[in-house]
């Protein structure tokens, strides 16, 4: 495995193009990888996120089995800079994981429900969770099943800070998609490593391809 980050040069049209859709993006990741078990293997897959830095600029992370070449991306959206973008194996980190481990954290996610959308429908469909108190919930939940438990404040209430909550709309081919998203940032612990591996290897929740998903962990202090 491997976590790549590369910088995106907003002010470029390219990059404008990319950053407007997250199909455009999701192909645009799909084209790093020339063999297709780099790309996705049984129990890891290629994961990605944007995210935004207190200066502004933009960078993308990816989580892959195989190495990206991400030349396309340099040419189309990168930056001026003399390193347009960063790999590093991933490999040690997994294996040093063990419970009781606490991290600071990163994810966006498309936090939903299933239900109904009229009460004469028959089929169940996917819906958004739009209030924050809904999308604290929906981590805290899905947690336990991915190997780690959310930190706890002095007040009994979740360590954790919800932002970037959107709802975004964009074109696939012939229909519109149409996705919630909200980035958390917070701390947890390790409560079963070999789950929580696969959430860092396999991602968390929908919409995988359209940037969410993907949980980066950093020493908490």
């Amino acid at each position: 495995m491997f976590l790549t980050r590369f910088t995106i040069d907003p002010a470029r049209r390219g990059a404008r193009k990319l950053l407007a859709s997250p199909q455009a993006m999701h192909a645009a990741v799909r084209a790093a990888f020339a063999a297709p078990d780099d790309h996705e293997r049984p129990g890891a897959r290629t994961l990605w996120r944007l995210d935004t830095t207190v200066g502004g600029s933009i960078q993308l992370y990816l989580v892959s089995p195989g190495r990206p070449d991400l030349t396309h991306l340099v040419d189309q959206a990168g930056g001026a800079t003399a390193e347009a973008w960063t790999t590093r194996a991933y490999d040690g980190l997994l294996a040093s994981l063990h419970s009781g481990q606490r991290w600071a954290f990163r994810l966006t996610a498309n936090p939903t429900h299933s239900g109904r959308k009229t009460a004469e429908s028959k089929d169940t469909q996917r819906f958004g969770r739009l209030r924050a108190a809904e999308q604290t919930q929906w981590l805290v939940d899905r947690s336990a099943r991915c190997g780690f438990g959310v930190a706890t404040q002095q007040d009994g209430q979740p360590n954790l800070m919800l932002h970037r909550r959107q709802t975004l709309t964009f074109n696939r081919g012939m229909h519109k998609v149409t996705l919630t998203t909200v980035t958390y940032d917070g701390v947890l612990e390790v409560t079963d490593a070999d789950a929580f591996r696969q959430a860092l290897t396999l991602g968390i929740g929908h919409a995988k391809a359209y940037g969410c998903g993907l949980l980066t962990i950093a020493p908490a202090h």
